[in-house]
């Protein structure tokens, strides 16, 4: 995905893809869309098919660098916190999205069970939708389990079962962040093998999980194997308790040519600020 700033720019792009194949077989058609300002959020809900449950709001940061600057990415960092949906916002979502969406699966015949992700961006004009995906987010279920209350083995069962009881779903008050650390040029090419020192004893001394993406193992090291090579997600009673405790445990970190955002949750927390 290509997000254009002008018409030179996207001009540019498409000669470099379908003229010069930059993109190889990749790009010798392309799809052109509307660019949509806004916020985005991450509106996930689990369902049997017939009932659902909204899990908490997450919001995700694509692009590689701090400013939302740079090329898109699989995901550079997500928090989570109630305040990303006021209950008018959240009714919106449910009642134009979530419901008729769910009602069209069934009248196509579609009795479709588990994870329903909706990308969405919250623009001037209310919430669109970016795309619908079977599936949980990366980063954001790092951010999303993080504040899980319940038995999520049990309530999948119940998904299964077709007997989903959304008054299970019980979530921790207060917020949620993960950090990803990356690869030195991610999201273009990275060299892999980067041996990665200090993760030893961190959950224990900070709480926080360090979750694994792109690691491996080589002896008694762990290596990084991807471009996307571990999540640092913590928890906390507000965003920047959580978004502290996130990103001092980064520090501890360490593997050649790391890189990650230093603004994860930052737009959320200056929000918070001012409304206080």
């Amino acid at each position: 995905m290509f997000l254009a700033p002008n018409a030179e720019e996207a001009t540019d792009f498409i000669e470099r893809v379908m003229e010069k194949n930059e993109l190889g077989p990749g790009g010798k058609r392309i799809l052109v869309e509307e660019t949509l300002e806004g916020q985005e959020l991450s509106f996930i809900i689990l369902t049997d098919g017939k009932s659902y449950a909204p899990l908490v709001p997450t919001r995700d940061h694509k692009r590689a660098f701090d400013g939302n600057t740079g090329p898109n990415t699989g995901g550079m960092g997500a928090y989570s916190t109630d305040d990303l949906l006021p209950e008018e916002l959240r009714k919106i979502v449910i009642s134009k999205i979530v419901e008729p969406t769910l009602r069209g699966l069934a009248a196509d015949g579609v009795p479709y069970q588990g994870f329903l992700y909706i990308g969405l961006m919250l623009t001037k004009s209310g919430p669109q939708v970016l795309e619908f995906n079977c599936r949980l987010g990366d980063p954001e279920t790092q951010a999303i389990a993080a504040r899980i209350d319940f038995d999520l083995a049990e309530v999948l069962k119940d998904v299964a079962d077709g007997k989903l009881d959304a008054s299970e779903l019980r979530w921790k008050s207060g917020a949620s962040v993960c950090v990803v650390l990356a690869s030195g040029g991610y999201p273009g090419k990275f060299e892999s093998g980067k041996r990665i020192d200090g993760l030893t004893g961190l959950e224990q001394n900070s709480g926080v999980k360090i979750l694994h993406a792109g690691t491996k193992r080589e002896g008694n090291a762990v290596v990084t194997s991807g471009g996307r090579v571990v999540g640092v997600t913590a928890s906390g009673s507000s965003l920047n308790g959580a978004v502290s405790t996130a990103y001092k445990a980064c520090t501890k970190i360490r593997f050649d040519g790391m890189h990650y955002r230093k603004d994860i949750g930052a737009h959320g927390a200056r929000l918070k600020a001012v409304g206080d």
